[in-house]
Formats: C-alpha cells, structure tokens, sequence
C-alpha cells in the first residue's frame, strides 16, 4: 500500500482525492486530481481556453466532446485535449470516475513526444497518442483501489516518458515564461527581441512546441486571467485595465471569441477555465 499522502473532498457530491507528482514531474504539473461522483448525476459543461493540455484518464463511462465543428463531436474514454484557442463543451451519462492532470504546454511536449502543434483545439484518445502502454495504464489504474497506489502508477509511467521525451528550445522556454509572468501582456516583439530570434522563427518554433503561437497564447493568458479576476468578484473595467485589455468593450469581444459568450454568461453558467469541474490549478 503506498505511503504518499492523498487530500479528500467532498465538492456537494463530487469527491475529489489530490496528491502531488513526484518532485522530477513538478515542473510539468502541480497536482493529481482524482475525481468520482456520489450519486451519479448526467452532466453538460462548457470547456474554456486554459494554459495547460489536459490529459484525462477515465475509469468509468466514456463522455461526449463538443466542438463548434459538429463534425468534430465524438465519444472519448481516456485523452488528452491540447491547447484550444475557443470553446467547447462535453456532455456525461454520470457516474464520472478518473484522474486529470493539467500539463504545462512545454511539460505536455516532453511527457506525450510529438511537436503540441499536432494537438491544438483537438483531443486524441489516449492509446491513439501514447500507445498501447497507456491503455494497459488505464486498465492498471481501474483495477487499483487505493488513490495513492493509483498515483504512484501515473508517478513511474510519466518518468519513464519524461526521461525519453524531447526538450523545449531555451529560447521557448524563455518566451513562455515571460508570457506567463506577464500574464500574457508581453509583446511578439518583445519576446522575440529577449530571446534572440526573429518574430517569424519564434511564433514557429513557440508554436510547434506550445501549441498556439505567442500571440494566442497570450490571448488564452489574458483570458484566463481575466476569468479568476471576475470568479472573485472584481470589476468588468477594472479587470480589462489589468489584464491588458484596451476598454471594457475589447475584453467582451474577447470572451466571446474565446468563450463564445459574455462574461456574465461564463460566470452564470457554471463554466470553469478547465476540462471538468475538479477545481485543480495550472502550475
């Protein structure tokens, strides 16, 4: 039996058991967050712009993925959803069980080992991405009992991904984190003139290894942002003024771009700047 502690809650009939990674993956990820319900409830939720990939790992019925594409719309078990610069949203029979982790772009590119522009606004079954090793994870996972055990499993696969797994471009990594310390508000060409490359190059290689281009990424930045700033009660003009927003009226259109709704219609509705409702913060 695993020694690692496990935190448990009770969100109103959504349990939530969360243990940290090991220390090698914390760069990548902050948390393990796993999920069941009691009573099994069906459900339908908005999905958000977020600055992470999300990869879920279902132990329980599969869920149904909107995107403004119907075509797009299909049936998933376990997956993983890359960078979105728009909405969508997923509909559940009920009776949701299984972990998500919320991946850093760069940490999502050395863990899954394929270019995340190959991912952005899509999701890909699990094994369709990893291989057959994730299915048997899965399959390990629904057949272990204990949360801490089921962590230690995720713990060994992703170091063995993570040491075999390409590395970011220090020049990436670099523009990233200003991005993310600026809140997105740094410019291309600021970026590009920090780390030494043109602004062509960069939004290239930022892409193919982020997932969206400096300049959308610090679009979904701004937004993300902007969301928690509202969630807590702050003031439409007063959280434009400081996310960087030129008025009121641009972080409207804005959220309807990226949310595909106004502001009061995400707070109201129930949406989450995440996959599902487990309340995990990105790193």
């Amino acid at each position: 039996m695993s020694e690692r502690p496990v935190a448990f809650s009770d969100r109103d009939g959504w349990w939530l058991a969360r243990g940290r990674p090991h220390p090698a993956l914390r760069p990548f990820l902050r948390s393990y967050d796993g999920y069941w319900e009691e009573p099994a409830r069906p459900s339908r939720m908005r999905t958000l712009p977020t600055r992470t990939a999300v990869l879920i790992i279902n132990l329980g019925p599969p869920m149904l993925l909107r995107t403004p594409d119907p075509d797009g719309d299909r049936v998933y078990r376990s997956f993983v959803a890359g960078m979105h610069a728009g909405p969508g949203m997923y509909e559940h029979p009920g009776g949701q069980v299984g972990v998500q982790l919320d991946i850093t772009p760069l940490g999502a590119y050395t863990l899954f080992g394929v270019p995340m522009a190959r991912l952005s606004n899509l999701a890909v079954e699990l094994p369709d991405l990893l291989g057959p090793g994730a299915a048997a994870l899965v399959d390990r996972l629904a057949g272990t009992p204990g949360w801490g055990d089921r962590f230690d499993l995720i713990d060994a696969y992703l170091l063995r991904r993570a040491d075999a797994g390409p590395v970011p471009d220090p020049e990436v990594r670099r523009a990233w984190d200003l991005l993310l310390r600026s809140g997105g508000t740094t410019g291309v060409a600021e970026l590009a003139a920090d780390v030494g490359w043109s602004r062509k190059h960069l939004a290239h290689r930022f892409r193919e290894q982020a997932g969206l281009p400096p300049k959308v990424m610090g679009r979904v930045l701004r937004f993300q942002r902007a969301v928690g700033l509202l969630a807590r009660g702050g003031d439409l003009a007063a959280t434009a003024f400081a996310c960087g927003y030129y008025d009121q009226a641009h972080l409207n259109r804005e959220f309807r771009t990226l949310a595909g709704c106004t502001p009061t219609e995400v707070l109201n509705g129930g949406a989450e700047p995440q996959l599902l409702t487990t309340g995990a913060e990105p790193p």
